[in-house]
């Protein structure tokens, strides 16, 4: 018989998500189309590959047998696309959130699947990605996603990748620095450092509004290793970064503080990364390579659990948690 790649697409995006709504909106259809995409599969194969049911959707046994070669169809697929469409320009992917090392989860991501071919460039943020991505000049984004007062983020399809723990970074003088683990509530006696403005840092400001931190204050962006030094010498303040972010060396010195930093718990925050897309646009014409780069994140967030996410233990911001569950 004769596959039909969009078919093998949507089962293959339902497999992964294990969920039709995120899997429709992952592959900027509705619902009800992905839906019987996935059941003319079924009914061509003469098998059920998923179960559905209130509790979810899950693999069948031939389910999971299908899905491996499913997979190595659509990768043979996008190759052959790209072979006579593409001249061979990598996918440009513009990167922002550069304090918080995002290019780490993009190499990790993209050392995992061979013969994907991308470029990742910075950018400086949300707003002129969003914009770039709009005009034609980019492929793709990966950093945190938030709503835009401009409503310029509505052109956009986007999904999340990577929910990373974040620590508490304070100074070895701090009076909380001495702690194995901290809750967010107890910060707040603390001031809630910025690397940049204030208005810049959507994530920080939703987690001191949700924990009641009420003293902030933002600094001139002048680089991780500046903004390391001003939180070392300020011992009443405290910042927030991802839970692997590299941080640079602070030089031990007779007297001198130095940084460190405490994991969260009671809930433990998470950072939200993504990755987005121009979408819905009706000449819309995505470059050959993102599908394999969206599969390559989930597979990648399948070895390495980058998706777990427990209300009960964790915290995320409304609008990373709508994204998660829609």
């Amino acid at each position: 018989m004769d596959l039909d790649l969009a078919q093998v697409r949507a089962f293959v995006a339902a497999a992964e998500e294990l969920h039709f709504g995120r899997a429709a909106g992952r592959l900027s259809v509705s619902q009800q189309a992905l839906s019987k995409r996935v059941a003319r599969l079924e009914a061509a194969l003469g098998v059920r590959l998923l179960d559905r049911d209130a509790r979810g959707v899950g693999l069948t046994e031939a389910g999971r047998r299908f899905l491996e070669p499913a997979r190595r169809v659509l990768d043979q697929g996008d190759r052959a696309v790209a072979a006579v469409t593409c001249t061979g320009r990598p996918l440009r992917i513009d990167v922002w959130g550069h304090l918080y090392a995002p290019m780490r989860s993009v190499a990790q991501t993209v050392d995992g699947m061979p013969g994907l071919e991308v470029e990742p460039v910075p950018g400086r943020d949300l707003p002129s990605v969003a914009a770039a991505l709009l005009r034609g000049e980019s492929d793709a984004g990966f950093g945190r996603v938030h709503p835009l007062p401009d409503g310029r983020d509505a052109g956009l399809t986007h999904r999340l990748v990577r929910l990373e723990p974040v620590d508490a970074l304070l100074s070895t003088d701090h009076p909380l620095a001495g702690r194995d683990v901290l809750s967010p509530a107890d910060l707040r006696g603390s001031v809630l450092r910025y690397p940049a403005a204030v208005d810049r840092l959507d994530f920080l400001t939703r987690f001191a509004v949700r924990f009641g931190i009420e003293e902030r204050v933002g600094s001139t962006n002048l680089g991780l290793e500046h903004f390391v030094d001003r939180v070392r010498t300020d011992p009443s303040c405290f910042s927030l970064v991802p839970a692997d972010c590299p941080l640079p060396d602070v030089p031990a010195a007779p007297g001198r503080p130095g940084v460190r930093t405490v994991p969260l718990a009671d809930p433990t925050p998470l950072y939200a990364w993504s990755l987005v897309w121009p979408g819905g646009a009706p000449n819309a014409d995505p470059h050959p390579q993102l599908q394999p780069l969206l599969r390559a994140f989930a597979e990648e967030a399948r070895r390495s659990r980058w998706l777990e996410y427990d209300p009960a233990r964790d915290w995320l911001p409304g609008p990373d948690e709508a994204a998660l569950s829609s």
